[in-house]
């Protein structure tokens, strides 16, 4: 599935497709700004996202094979909630 399934699907639901397109973008801006901001964002019964820091550490260029350094960064992690896990035993 894709944004656009998941429009459609949303769309289903509600009046109209251009409603469901804006329903679909509100819901990824919310969870987009409120890890921008570093704050965990938990869907009962789904599961939740939160930021992890990935340290600095030391990388190869596949081609040829130098040394690079990688900068330390935050990341967007998805954790499964249970009854998520459970639906897809």
């Amino acid at each position: 599935m894709n944004k656009g399934d998941l429009i459609n699907e949303v769309a289903q639901i509600v009046s109209t497709k251009k409603q469901a397109q804006e329903v679909v973008d509100s819901v990824f801006s919310a969870i987009t700004s409120s890890l921008k901001k570093n704050e965990p964002v938990q869907i009962a019964g789904f599961g939740s996202f939160k930021t992890t820091k990935r340290e600095a550490r030391t990388g190869r260029n596949p081609q040829t094979g130098a040394e690079i350094k990688i900068e330390a960064r935050m990341v967007p992690k998805f954790v499964p909630g249970k009854a998520l896990k459970d639906i897809v035993k």
